[in-house]
Protein backbone atom coordinates (compact mmCIF):
# COMPACT_ATOMS: atom_id res chain seq x y z
CA UNK A 1 0.00 0.00 0.00
CA UNK A 2 1.47 3.20 -0.98
CA UNK A 3 1.08 5.87 1.82
CA UNK A 4 2.92 8.79 0.46
CA UNK A 5 1.09 11.84 0.98
CA UNK A 6 1.50 15.77 2.18
CA UNK A 7 1.83 16.11 5.27
CA UNK A 8 -1.84 15.90 6.93
CA UNK A 9 -3.48 16.61 10.32
CA UNK A 10 -6.78 15.25 11.98
CA UNK A 11 -9.95 16.81 10.08
CA UNK A 12 -12.86 17.75 12.25
CA UNK A 13 -15.18 14.41 13.20
CA UNK A 14 -12.89 11.93 11.81
CA UNK A 15 -13.98 8.21 11.03
CA UNK A 16 -15.00 6.56 14.27
CA UNK A 17 -13.72 3.67 12.78
CA UNK A 18 -10.34 4.78 12.25
CA UNK A 19 -9.84 6.48 15.33
CA UNK A 20 -10.59 3.50 16.71
CA UNK A 21 -7.93 1.68 14.90
CA UNK A 22 -5.79 4.02 15.47
CA UNK A 23 -6.21 3.65 19.41
CA UNK A 24 -5.95 0.37 18.96
CA UNK A 25 -2.29 0.31 17.02
CA UNK A 26 -1.40 2.77 19.12
CA UNK A 27 -2.29 0.84 22.29
CA UNK A 28 -0.64 -2.22 21.01
CA UNK A 29 2.73 -0.64 20.46
CA UNK A 30 3.02 1.57 24.06
CA UNK A 31 1.57 -2.20 25.77
CA UNK A 32 4.58 -3.50 24.29
CA UNK A 33 6.53 -1.19 25.45
CA UNK A 34 5.44 -1.40 28.99
CA UNK A 35 6.94 -4.72 30.13
CA UNK A 36 9.17 -4.23 32.20
CA UNK A 37 8.35 -3.38 35.49
CA UNK A 38 8.84 -0.01 37.46
CA UNK A 39 10.21 0.44 41.18
CA UNK A 40 9.92 3.30 43.26
CA UNK A 41 13.03 5.98 44.25
CA UNK A 42 14.90 5.08 47.25
CA UNK A 43 16.77 7.97 49.13
CA UNK A 44 19.76 7.38 47.03
CA UNK A 45 18.26 7.30 44.22
CA UNK A 46 16.85 11.28 44.56
CA UNK A 47 18.71 14.26 44.02
CA UNK A 48 19.35 17.56 46.41
CA UNK A 49 16.51 19.54 44.49
CA UNK A 50 14.09 17.30 47.03
CA UNK A 51 12.55 19.12 49.17
CA UNK A 52 12.64 22.63 47.42
CA UNK A 53 9.99 24.93 46.22
CA UNK A 54 10.54 24.54 42.53
CA UNK A 55 10.77 27.46 40.25
CA UNK A 56 7.92 26.88 37.89
CA UNK A 57 7.57 25.82 34.38
CA UNK A 58 9.57 28.99 32.07
CA UNK A 59 12.76 29.47 29.80
CA UNK A 60 15.84 29.53 32.06
CA UNK A 61 19.87 29.31 31.45
CA UNK A 62 23.08 27.86 32.38
CA UNK A 63 26.61 28.33 32.04
CA UNK A 64 28.41 26.07 30.53
CA UNK A 65 31.89 25.84 28.92
CA UNK A 66 32.34 29.80 29.20
CA UNK A 67 28.66 30.17 27.22
CA UNK A 68 25.17 31.19 28.93
CA UNK A 69 22.99 28.01 27.71
CA UNK A 70 19.38 28.54 26.83
CA UNK A 71 16.50 26.05 27.85
CA UNK A 72 12.60 25.53 28.12
CA UNK A 73 11.19 24.16 31.02
CA UNK A 74 7.90 22.16 31.67
CA UNK A 75 7.14 21.08 35.05
CA UNK A 76 4.15 18.90 35.44
CA UNK A 77 0.76 19.98 37.70
CA UNK A 78 1.18 17.63 39.77
CA UNK A 79 4.64 17.72 40.50
CA UNK A 80 5.72 17.72 44.42
CA UNK A 81 9.13 18.59 45.66
CA UNK A 82 8.53 15.60 48.58
CA UNK A 83 8.49 12.85 45.57
CA UNK A 84 10.72 11.98 42.75
CA UNK A 85 9.84 12.49 39.11
CA UNK A 86 11.84 11.13 36.29
CA UNK A 87 13.44 14.00 33.60
CA UNK A 88 13.21 13.81 29.67
CA UNK A 89 16.07 16.12 27.29
CA UNK A 90 14.65 17.11 24.38
CA UNK A 91 16.82 18.07 21.61
CA UNK A 92 15.50 20.10 18.86
CA UNK A 93 16.24 19.49 14.97
CA UNK A 94 19.19 21.71 13.08
CA UNK A 95 17.56 25.24 13.07
CA UNK A 96 14.62 24.79 15.38
CA UNK A 97 14.58 25.38 18.57
CA UNK A 98 13.42 23.59 22.09
CA UNK A 99 9.88 26.06 22.27
CA UNK A 100 9.01 24.22 18.63
CA UNK A 101 9.64 20.96 19.84
CA UNK A 102 8.12 21.24 22.69
CA UNK A 103 5.28 22.41 20.48
CA UNK A 104 5.06 19.88 17.70
CA UNK A 105 5.98 17.29 19.94
CA UNK A 106 3.60 16.13 23.37
CA UNK A 107 6.43 15.43 25.15
CA UNK A 108 5.13 17.71 27.89
CA UNK A 109 1.64 15.98 27.68
CA UNK A 110 3.54 13.15 30.04
CA UNK A 111 4.08 13.29 33.81
CA UNK A 112 7.34 13.55 33.81
CA UNK A 113 9.82 16.79 34.04
CA UNK A 114 10.65 17.73 30.04
CA UNK A 115 13.39 20.27 29.75
CA UNK A 116 13.93 21.43 26.17
CA UNK A 117 17.66 22.97 25.55
CA UNK A 118 19.02 25.20 22.84
CA UNK A 119 21.92 24.45 20.40
CA UNK A 120 24.33 26.62 19.43
CA UNK A 121 24.35 28.48 16.16
CA UNK A 122 26.68 26.78 13.86
CA UNK A 123 26.67 26.61 9.96
CA UNK A 124 24.29 28.66 7.91
CA UNK A 125 23.42 30.57 11.64
CA UNK A 126 21.56 27.75 12.34
CA UNK A 127 21.13 25.95 16.00
CA UNK A 128 22.97 22.78 16.18
CA UNK A 129 24.05 20.01 18.24
CA UNK A 130 27.39 18.42 18.04
CA UNK A 131 28.30 15.23 16.14
CA UNK A 132 27.00 17.26 12.78
CA UNK A 133 29.34 18.85 10.26
CA UNK A 134 27.17 21.81 10.47
CA UNK A 135 27.63 22.28 13.91
CA UNK A 136 28.97 25.32 15.80
CA UNK A 137 32.70 24.63 16.17
CA UNK A 138 34.41 23.40 19.76
CA UNK A 139 31.19 23.59 21.45
CA UNK A 140 31.48 20.42 23.79
CA UNK A 141 27.60 19.74 24.07
CA UNK A 142 27.99 16.89 26.33
CA UNK A 143 29.83 18.81 28.78
CA UNK A 144 26.60 21.48 27.98
CA UNK A 145 24.03 18.36 29.02
CA UNK A 146 26.11 17.03 31.92
CA UNK A 147 26.04 20.88 33.81
CA UNK A 148 22.03 21.11 32.55
CA UNK A 149 21.36 17.99 34.23
CA UNK A 150 23.36 19.03 37.66
CA UNK A 151 21.63 22.39 37.40
CA UNK A 152 18.12 20.38 37.15
CA UNK A 153 18.83 17.91 39.87
CA UNK A 154 20.06 20.84 42.18
CA UNK A 155 16.41 22.32 41.74
CA UNK A 156 14.01 19.84 41.43
CA UNK A 157 13.34 16.22 42.99
CA UNK A 158 14.43 14.10 40.15
CA UNK A 159 15.00 9.98 40.26
CA UNK A 160 18.54 9.53 38.91
CA UNK A 161 17.47 6.56 37.58
CA UNK A 162 14.85 8.26 35.27
CA UNK A 163 16.48 10.07 33.36
CA UNK A 164 16.39 10.40 29.70
CA UNK A 165 16.79 11.65 26.13
CA UNK A 166 14.73 11.85 22.84
CA UNK A 167 14.71 14.73 20.51
CA UNK A 168 14.16 14.84 16.36
CA UNK A 169 16.60 14.72 13.51
CA UNK A 170 20.03 16.73 14.75
CA UNK A 171 18.88 16.79 18.26
CA UNK A 172 18.41 12.72 17.73
CA UNK A 173 21.29 11.97 16.82
CA UNK A 174 22.80 13.68 19.62
CA UNK A 175 21.18 11.54 22.01
CA UNK A 176 23.27 8.50 20.53
CA UNK A 177 26.18 10.35 21.52
CA UNK A 178 24.99 10.74 24.91
CA UNK A 179 24.05 6.94 25.18
CA UNK A 180 27.49 6.71 23.53
CA UNK A 181 29.52 8.63 26.67
CA UNK A 182 26.88 9.27 29.46
CA UNK A 183 25.09 5.76 29.63
CA UNK A 184 25.91 6.40 33.54
CA UNK A 185 23.17 9.37 33.62
CA UNK A 186 20.55 8.44 30.82
CA UNK A 187 18.63 5.13 31.32
CA UNK A 188 16.77 5.24 27.96
CA UNK A 189 17.06 6.94 24.60
CA UNK A 190 14.55 7.33 21.89
CA UNK A 191 15.11 9.22 18.71
CA UNK A 192 12.90 10.08 16.32
CA UNK A 193 13.94 10.88 12.47
CA UNK A 194 17.78 10.75 13.60
CA UNK A 195 20.70 12.15 11.96
CA UNK A 196 23.41 9.73 13.00
CA UNK A 197 26.17 10.98 11.17
CA UNK A 198 29.41 9.08 11.32
CA UNK A 199 32.36 11.27 12.95
CA UNK A 200 34.92 8.67 13.62
CA UNK A 201 34.52 8.56 17.24
CA UNK A 202 34.54 4.99 19.15
CA UNK A 203 31.25 4.37 20.77
CA UNK A 204 31.76 2.63 23.88
CA UNK A 205 29.05 3.00 26.78
CA UNK A 206 29.65 2.10 30.28
CA UNK A 207 26.87 0.05 30.00
CA UNK A 208 24.03 -1.45 27.80
CA UNK A 209 21.18 0.93 27.52
CA UNK A 210 17.87 0.90 26.36
CA UNK A 211 17.11 1.96 22.39
CA UNK A 212 14.13 2.90 21.16
CA UNK A 213 14.89 4.48 16.71
CA UNK A 214 11.48 5.32 14.98
CA UNK A 215 11.93 6.10 11.49
CA UNK A 216 9.73 6.94 8.36
CA UNK A 217 10.67 5.05 5.52
CA UNK A 218 10.27 7.79 3.40
CA UNK A 219 12.49 10.76 4.79
CA UNK A 220 14.06 12.65 2.55
CA UNK A 221 16.04 14.78 4.43
CA UNK A 222 17.74 11.99 6.56
CA UNK A 223 16.99 8.97 4.22
CA UNK A 224 16.19 5.72 5.97
CA UNK A 225 18.87 3.94 3.44
CA UNK A 226 21.71 6.39 4.57
CA UNK A 227 23.54 8.93 2.44
CA UNK A 228 27.46 8.20 1.85
CA UNK A 229 27.84 11.54 0.24
CA UNK A 230 26.63 12.85 4.01
CA UNK A 231 28.42 10.38 5.72
CA UNK A 232 25.25 8.81 7.33
CA UNK A 233 24.56 5.16 7.75
CA UNK A 234 21.12 3.52 7.20
CA UNK A 235 18.69 3.50 10.18
CA UNK A 236 18.63 -0.45 10.29
CA UNK A 237 22.81 -0.46 10.43
CA UNK A 238 22.73 2.02 13.44
CA UNK A 239 19.80 0.52 14.95
CA UNK A 240 21.87 -3.30 14.54
CA UNK A 241 24.91 -1.67 16.02
CA UNK A 242 23.36 -1.17 19.68
CA UNK A 243 21.55 -4.26 19.05
CA UNK A 244 24.90 -5.71 19.17
CA UNK A 245 26.42 -3.44 21.90
CA UNK A 246 23.35 -4.31 23.66
CA UNK A 247 24.23 -8.35 23.25
CA UNK A 248 21.04 -8.57 21.40
CA UNK A 249 20.10 -11.98 19.38
CA UNK A 250 21.35 -10.98 15.75
CA UNK A 251 17.55 -11.44 13.92
CA UNK A 252 14.76 -8.98 15.09
CA UNK A 253 11.18 -9.65 15.24
CA UNK A 254 9.04 -7.90 13.04
CA UNK A 255 5.48 -7.34 13.62
CA UNK A 256 2.88 -5.52 11.71
CA UNK A 257 1.02 -1.98 13.63
CA UNK A 258 -1.68 -0.90 12.11
CA UNK A 259 -1.47 -0.50 8.31
CA UNK A 260 1.48 1.22 7.84
CA UNK A 261 4.28 0.61 10.89
CA UNK A 262 6.56 -2.39 10.98
CA UNK A 263 8.31 -2.88 14.35
CA UNK A 264 11.66 -4.66 14.70
CA UNK A 265 12.18 -5.85 18.61
CA UNK A 266 15.85 -7.49 18.93
CA UNK A 267 15.62 -10.23 21.51
CA UNK A 268 17.90 -11.79 24.36
CA UNK A 269 19.39 -8.35 24.93
CA UNK A 270 21.03 -7.10 28.09
CA UNK A 271 19.14 -3.60 27.50
CA UNK A 272 16.09 -3.42 24.87
CA UNK A 273 16.43 -2.18 21.38
CA UNK A 274 13.39 -1.41 19.43
CA UNK A 275 12.95 -0.31 16.31
CA UNK A 276 9.91 1.20 14.73
CA UNK A 277 9.69 1.82 10.69
CA UNK A 278 7.14 4.24 9.26
CA UNK A 279 6.21 2.83 6.02
CA UNK A 280 6.67 5.81 3.59
CA UNK A 281 7.05 8.30 6.79
CA UNK A 282 8.43 11.67 6.26
CA UNK A 283 10.91 14.01 8.37
CA UNK A 284 7.77 14.12 10.78
CA UNK A 285 6.88 13.30 14.30
CA UNK A 286 4.64 10.65 14.50
CA UNK A 287 0.72 11.34 15.58
CA UNK A 288 1.63 15.06 15.63
CA UNK A 289 -1.15 17.51 14.30
CA UNK A 290 0.97 20.49 13.58
CA UNK A 291 4.11 21.25 11.66
CA UNK A 292 7.11 18.63 12.69
CA UNK A 293 8.45 18.01 9.00
CA UNK A 294 7.97 17.39 5.49
CA UNK A 295 6.61 14.42 4.17
CA UNK A 296 3.55 11.28 5.71
CA UNK A 297 2.51 12.26 9.40
CA UNK A 298 1.23 8.81 10.32
CA UNK A 299 -1.21 8.77 12.49
CA UNK A 300 -1.23 4.91 13.72
CA UNK A 301 0.59 6.16 17.01
CA UNK A 302 1.04 8.91 19.09
CA UNK A 303 5.53 9.06 19.26
CA UNK A 304 5.05 10.70 22.77
CA UNK A 305 2.69 8.10 23.96
CA UNK A 306 5.23 5.38 23.02
CA UNK A 307 8.42 6.91 24.23
CA UNK A 308 6.62 7.74 27.62
CA UNK A 309 6.02 4.12 27.82
CA UNK A 310 9.45 3.19 26.50
CA UNK A 311 11.18 5.41 29.23
CA UNK A 312 8.20 4.39 32.32
CA UNK A 313 9.91 0.67 31.63
CA UNK A 314 13.40 1.33 32.16
CA UNK A 315 15.17 2.77 34.73
CA UNK A 316 19.24 2.20 35.67
CA UNK A 317 19.67 -0.13 37.99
Amino acid sequence: MNHTRPEISRPTGWCTTRRLGTLLASAALVAAATTLPTATASAASTTPGCGKQAAPSGDYTVQSGGLTRTYRLHVPAGYKSSKASSLILVYHGRGKTGAQTEAFSDLSELDSIVAYPNGVIGDEDKQAWQGAPYSAKGVDDVKFTADLLDELESKYCVDKRAVYATGKSNGAGFTGILACQLADRFAAIAPVSGAFYIQGTHCAPSRPIPVLDIHGTGDTTIPYGGDGERDLPSVQTWVRDWAVRDHCDADPRTSQVGDDVLKFTYKGCKADVVHVAVTDGGHSWPGSDSTSGPGYVTQTFEAHELIGAFFKAHKLS
